[in-house]
């Protein structure tokens, strides 16, 4: 358990740095809140509309997609850069990952999640 302790330590460390960097600045910072402090403004500028409306979820969808579907290239190229060293058991092994991505996909497709209406 002795190797744990640098673990541990350095867990505290940052736990501390961290209250210490969020909470002196709560603490010593003046508060004066106003009604013109609390306007909002862009660049500085009385805003000429606020904004109305909600962004459709659906985008945020594609998007939180795109990424986990494109993060997936990130094992396909060293793969690729190895597949002859690697033999018959980098291509079983890449097989049942692309497996896992395809099913990953039919699901996405099946629950509609990239269907624009």
């Amino acid at each position: 358990m002795l190797e744990y302790i640098a673990i541990i330590f350095a867990f505290l460390f940052a736990f501390g740095l961290c209250a210490l960097l969020l909470g002196v600045p709560k603490l010593l910072s003046p508060k004066m809140p106003s009604a013109v402090k609390s306007k909002p403004f862009e660049c500085g500028k009385e805003p000429f509309s606020l904004p109305g409306g909600n962004m459709p979820v659906h985008f945020y969808i594609v998007a939180m997609l795109f990424i986990v579907f494109d993060v997936e290239l990130v094992f396909l190229f060293p793969w690729a850069v190895l597949f002859r060293d690697l033999g018959i058991l980098g291509l079983a092994e890449m097989a049942v990952f692309m497996g896992f991505v395809v099913l990953g996909l039919v699901y996405v497709i099946k629950k509609r999640a990239l269907e624009w209406e």
